[in-house]
């Protein structure tokens, strides 16, 4: 297969997966297994993950920009600490600053958990029947929103809420445990509303992709200084991974604010018997 058309492919792959449900980790574990040796032969495939992986930045940016831009700004116009009566009360008074915040905690288990049990989690699951396999706990859990009632619009996110949904997207780095899926499932579970549950789980996930990447440099520094950097399948990668990926962010929220997440359960079932039967 055409360099060119692997960084396209891989850019689909990564831009669809790492928004819907259905573990964007494990599907390009299943897909190098597919291509083989023929895999991005020719490529760095330490950058061009990278970029993939930067491209999937551009659409959380772009839909959520109102947000962040609030995030932003809040401070600026706000009272001081003393004013407000401290800091719990300063983040408090403002919504953009408290959910800012609960970003900012839910991202401790979060990294906590990369940075502790990263190569243990990739040494266990980055071959085919394990990723199946937890592609089918993916599946679970999603099947297990069809029963999630819908969560109350004054329900705010608490210390706790955010903790519990950053310690599982931490657990989420083994491959087939979808991210948005598993913090999307959880924070329905613990009765936010579907909105705010689709926008925190791609919020924490700036912080999760940012710190991966800055990780994935610093280890691979000499592998990624080392290789051929060619811009085609960059540029290539970068674009599909963007422009496919900001697709399924707008349909998966407007799937999780009618309830209908657990529907992705009748893609991963299939899917993981045939990964399973093919490429096992």
């Amino acid at each position: 297969m055409a360099e060119w058309l692997q960084a396209v492919l891989l850019g689909l792959v990564q831009g669809l997966t790492e928004f819907l449900p259905v573990s964007s980790s494990g599907h390009l574990v299943l897909v190098q297994e597919w291509l083989g040796d023929e895999f991005l032969a020719a490529a760095n495939p330490v950058f061009f993950d990278l970029v993939l992986h930067l491209g999937t930045l551009v659409p959380i940016f772009w839909f959520y920009r109102r947000e962040l831009g609030s995030i932003i700004t809040s401070p600026a116009a706000a009272p001081s600490f003393t004013e407000a009566g401290g800091l719990k009360a300063w983040l408090q008074g403002n919504e953009s600053r408290w959910l800012a915040a609960m970003v900012v905690v839910g991202s401790v288990p979060t990294a906590a958990i990369g940075l502790g049990l990263e190569e243990v989690f990739e040494s266990l699951f980055s071959s085919v029947g394990p990723v199946c396999l937890a592609l089918l706990a993916t599946a679970l859990l999603l099947v297990g929103t069809r029963f999630a009632k819908q969560g109350s619009s004054g329900l705010r996110l608490t210390l706790m809420m955010a903790l519990a949904i950053g310690t599982i997207q931490g657990v989420a780095i083994i491959p087939g445990i979808s991210r948005s899926g598993s913090t999307i499932a959880l924070a329905l579970f613990i009765g936010l509303e579907r909105d705010l549950a689709a926008k925190f789980s791609f919020l924490l996930s700036v912080p999760a992709i940012l710190g991966a990447v800055v990780l994935k440099t610093l280890k691979d520094h000499e592998e990624l200084l080392s290789g051929q950097i060619d811009i085609l399948p960059l540029a290539l990668g970068f674009c599909s991974a963007a422009f496919v990926g900001y697709l399924a962010l707008v349909l998966l929220v407007g799937i999780v604010k009618k309830g209908g997440l657990h529907r992705f359960a009748w893609y991963l079932v299939p899917a993981s018997a045939v990964a399973w039967f093919a490429l096992g």
